[in-house]
């Protein structure tokens, strides 16, 4: 068993596992989601990010595009979090929470399919 393989597919798993966490919900529904899951989701995707920058493949760079995506899309997202609960005026509204979990969403599908092509190129191994 290579541990760094191990590694790599714990933390795309659970970046994806984690974001589907923050994402599920009534999507204008502060209430139902946490940004702790949000910012959970961040540094689990961050450090798959860090792991996939040694892969010298085809696929590797696959890889690491769909991490960059996760990133943006979650970065986005913390950052409107912050400044709708921090420093605008009306707060945390629907509006705003519609916006981070519609940006996580996006980070859901690239984790989804980070995820697919992780397990693409285990069953290509197994050949």
């Amino acid at each position: 068993m290579n541990l760094e393989k191990v590694v790599f597919g714990f933390f795309i798993t659970l970046a994806a596992a984690l974001n589907f966490g923050f994402f599920v919900g009534e999507i204008d529904n502060p209430t139902v989601h946490n940004g702790v899951e949000l910012a959970a989701a961040l540094v689990a995707s961050l450090v798959a990010t860090v792991l996939k920058f040694g892969d010298r493949t085809q696929l590797g760079a696959i890889h690491l595009a769909t991490s960059l995506v996760a990133d943006l899309q979650l970065l986005v997202a913390a950052a409107v979090w912050v400044w709708a609960s921090q420093m605008s005026a009306s707060g945390m509204s629907e509006a705003h929470m519609s916006v981070v979990v519609s940006l996580s969403g996006g980070a859901l599908l690239a984790n989804i399919v980070s995820v697919v092509l992780m397990v693409s190129e285990i069953i290509q191994v197994r050949r």
